[in-house]
């Protein structure tokens, strides 16, 4: 994709979506931490849902390391990998308190030096919650950059590199939102929505998909011929016509 087309893919994608934003719920930037931890292999949604009612009982990491892992599991029993996860959480809280002051670092390297957090959480925490221009992958991400031709990549890591180098310094800051996005709701996984994409065209993905034609479209078959009537013969007409009585 030349350097005027991605400008431009993400021209589209800022129109259709000026404010684009995570879907995940937060209240500060440990909440959002915690989020982005515990939506790992999980929907928002999901995510959402329990951290509802978490986050009114534990929203900074004192509170959360005094909540405890085993009540910690009761209110994201609902998200896979929960067990983990729990740990990890009441893990990164203590780390947090012992370490940063109970304070949110803001460097990737001081990031992922917390249990559970790894680049992609890391670069979501600097975007959302400190306004850097970093652009997390996730599977949409991915999917997306490879398909599109915006940025090959065979690893997460790569796809990222390629995504800073060639994304428009103007566009960075949203960039992964976009992206998130637009492979959610129409670029997905099994069956691209390619007739409702605002840059199909500027798409290298060879197997676009199209809008069926409605059946009221359809050309109506065509009717047969009349057939043309059959011509009766004199000898025909003479058969069927009724006997003359004789005059006596």
């Amino acid at each position: 994709m030349s350097p005027q087309d991605v400008d431009e893919f993400f021209r589209r994608l800022a129109k259709e979506r000026p404010d684009p934003r995570s879907e995940l719920d937060y209240i500060n930037p440990y909440t959002l931490l915690v989020a982005v931890v515990l939506s790992a292999q999980a929907t928002d949604a999901g995510v959402n849902k329990a951290t509802e009612k978490l986050f009114k009982v534990a929203d900074t990491p004192r509170k959360m390391v005094a909540l405890g892992e085993a009540q910690l599991r009761d209110y994201i029993k609902t998200i896979g990998l929960f067990n983990t996860k729990a740990k990890n959480v009441i893990a990164l809280s203590e780390k947090l308190i012992a370490e940063h002051g109970s304070e949110v670092p803001r460097t990737r390297e001081a990031l992922e030096a917390l249990p559970g957090v790894g680049r992609k959480t890391a670069n979501v925490v600097l975007n959302v919650a400190f306004g850097q221009n970093t652009i997390a992958v996730d599977t949409h991400v991915f999917r997306v950059a490879n398909r599109t031709g915006l940025a090959p990549g065979g690893t997460p890591l790569l796809v990222e590199l390629e995504l800073e180098r060639v994304v428009p310094d103007r566009w960075k800051h949203n960039a992964h939102h976009w992206l998130i996005l637009h492979g959610r709701y129409v670029c997905i996984a099994r069956k691209p929505r390619c007739e409702f994409c605002v840059v199909s065209d500027l798409c290298a993905f060879p197997d676009k998909t199209t809008i069926a034609k409605p059946a009221s479209a359809a050309k109506p078959p065509r009717k047969p011929a009349a057939k043309p009537p059959r011509k009766t013969t004199a000898r025909k007409r003479r058969a069927r016509a009724p006997a003359r009585r004789e005059r006596v």
